[in-house]
């Protein structure tokens, strides 16, 4: 007999990684940018970089630059960093974060250096009132990433927001206690998205429409009870207590990095141990896979048992506290009583934070931060008196969001169900 043949190993496939190339391309336009603005519009001058605040307890020394050698040089760096992205994207490899990292310092460093000719630059001042900035932004992201996460599209984070300020104005000018206003905030917040749930989750409307909706109705109501009861009694009803700024010992004295994170108010303190709670708990908990499961595929969470519909709920009553949280920021901490519209929609930046992060608790803390920068970076240059025009710089975090969506930074997927009503069969 002939010996049985033997079975062949079926067709080898070489699978090649798949690399984008949208890394080495950001790199080579900003790159290119840089330079055609220093050929174009060279400045004369030094620009200082002042590193320390007037109360550090160790001071670091002022640093001085000739700008358009200074410029010159951090481009150089940045075409470098670019060569190198270009190289790992022909040998299949991708781009690491610490290159991203350093090019991003680079970049925006050799931008200072030549916006900022012959002005002193404050760089704990500029880092930390970014930080002021982006706390309601924060919390509004954080509130967004929550309610998408559990498939309710939340349009209404610029109404939880501001309805949020008006409530910890009132009630803390009421008590006479920050906390209690907060906590105020934190409720109001919780109420509009209550009307969010109700409406998007139980009657199946359609969740944009509903949040657009709720946030002029906040917008007219606050107006309202701003004109005919905060106005009319301001001391008593306007003049809320605020959060006086804690530095914690120790850390609050580290140069540079301490004035900037660590003397802040409770507000702030408070924002950190979110950000950690929200990030914890969406990907390391089992209330967390709930979460994602009734935005992924809410179908397949009924039939193994988790109530659809009562998840999202909490989820967006829990989102719309947060978002009340960054609300109450605005009269508890960075302004001394509640005005109509004080927000000036702050929620729709928070919403492309939310997009721009992928939905992930952390990058949209980040890209929020990023906004924030961008918007105190552009009080600073205009007080530098910089060529650069401050709407130029407005501009930055809804131009960021259209190439997110577009997809030129990366694909933006969102949660499978999110806007879509769940129906019980």
């Amino acid at each position: 007999m002939s010996p049985a043949p033997v079975p062949t190993a079926g067709p080898v496939i070489d699978t090649v990684p798949v690399v984008s190339r949208k890394v080495p391309i950001i790199f080579g336009v900003l790159t290119l940018g840089m330079v055609l603005i220093l050929v174009f519009a060279p400045q004369d001058g030094e620009t200082t970089f002042r590193l320390a605040a007037s109360t550090d307890f160790v001071a670091l020394p002022e640093l001085t630059v000739p700008s358009m050698a200074g410029a010159w040089t951090l481009t150089a760096v940045c075409a470098l960093l670019t060569a190198e992205s270009v190289r790992r994207y022909v040998g299949r490899r991708s781009t690491p974060v610490w290159v991203l990292a350093v090019f991003a310092v680079a970049w925006m460093a050799g931008f200072l250096t030549w916006a900022a000719a012959g002005e002193s630059v404050p760089v704990v001042g500029l880092l930390a009132g970014s930080i002021a900035l982006a706390v309601p932004l924060v919390f509004g992201a954080l509130g967004g990433v929550l309610g998408e996460r559990a498939g309710v599209v939340n349009i209404a984070i610029d109404g939880q927001l501001l309805f949020g300020a008006f409530a910890a104005a009132l009630v803390g000018s009421l008590t006479g206690s920050p906390w209690v206003g907060l906590l105020a905030a934190m409720v109001a917040g919780a109420l509009v998205a209550l009307v969010l749930g109700l409406f998007a989750i139980t009657y199946f409307v359609d969740q944009v429409i509903v949040g657009v909706v709720l946030n002029v109705l906040v917008i007219g109501l606050t107006s309202f009870l701003f004109s005919q009861v905060l106005a009319t009694n301001t001391p008593a009803l306007n003049t809320p207590p605020r959060f006086p700024r804690v530095p914690i010992p120790v850390l609050g004295d580290i140069p540079l990095v301490g004035p900037v994170f660590f003397r802040q108010t409770a507000i702030v303190y408070l924002l950190y141990i979110v950000v950690a709670l929200v990030a914890f708990a969406l990907y390391r908990t089992r209330w967390g896979l709930r979460v994602r499961a009734v935005g992924e595929h809410p179908k397949a969470a009924d039939t193994v048992g988790i109530k659809v519909n009562r998840t999202r709920y909490r989820t967006i009553l829990l989102a719309g506290a947060i978002a009340g949280m960054g609300g109450a920021f605005y009269t508890l901490v960075s302004v001394p009583q509640f005005n109509r519209e004080m927000t000036g929609g702050a929620g729709y930046i928070a919403l492309a934070a939310v997009i721009f992060g992928k939905w992930d608790p952390i990058r949209a803390t980040l890209a929020a931060l990023l906004f924030g920068f961008a918007t105190n970076l552009q009080g600073v240059l205009a007080v530098l008196g910089s060529p650069v025009p401050s709407q130029f710089m407005l501009m930055l975090p809804y131009v960021i969001t259209i190439f997110a969506v577009a997809g030129l930074v990366g694909r933006s997927r969102p949660p499978a169900a999110d806007g879509v009503p769940y129906r019980k069969e």
